[in-house]
């Protein structure tokens, strides 16, 4: 059985929710918190929020404001397991069942790089923290699955006041 690590994406601040996404609560719970009980429940062993520290282990970004690929890859070296469950802190309503296709072959939803499933042994050895998280998707090989029927609202999350409101009373 190949361990599993997970990195949870945390990107600070939003202007169109006000406030950080990680901090957002749901069903009384911070955002943060429900992704980490999901990774812990699709089988991570260790787990790292890349970008903030929010009371969970966590990683500085390779680069400041550098994007998403300098978490992956710091949180790569941090964890040391031979693979890793991506997952973006905007997307509290990530399910476990969004997740067992991707666990089963890794690979990520078309359009939607994460959540992703990746062998760390697939990242570029030249890849760089400044890289659109495409460009990683596509340089590691990634297959793509297509989104479930139902589940893009869940998969993208909250990330403007009106997703969050439609998700939060019940769009899930």
């Amino acid at each position: 059985m190949t361990s599993l690590g997970a990195i949870i994406l945390c990107g600070g601040g939003s202007r169109r929710m006000g406030r950080d996404k990680a901090e957002l609560a749901w069903d009384g719970r911070r955002a943060v918190d429900r992704v980490a009980d999901l990774a812990r429940a699709a089988g991570a062993r260790a787990l790292v929020t890349a970008g903030a520290d929010l009371g969970l282990p966590w990683v500085p970004d390779d680069e400041a404001g550098a994007g998403p690929v300098g978490g992956v890859l710091a949180g790569a070296r941090a964890l040391g397991t031979a693979r890793l469950l991506v997952l973006a802190v905007d997307a509290p309503t990530v399910m476990l069942e969004d997740l067992a296709p991707l666990l089963e072959s890794g690979g990520f939803y078309e359009g939607l790089p994460v959540p992703m499933v990746v062998d760390v042994a697939a990242l570029p050895a030249d890849a760089e923290a400044g890289w659109p998280l495409r460009r990683l998707v596509e340089r590691a090989g990634l297959k793509a699955l297509p989104v479930p029927e139902g589940a893009l609202a869940r998969l993208r999350g909250a990330n403007t006041p009106d997703e969050f409101r439609a998700l939060s009373s019940g769009g899930q």
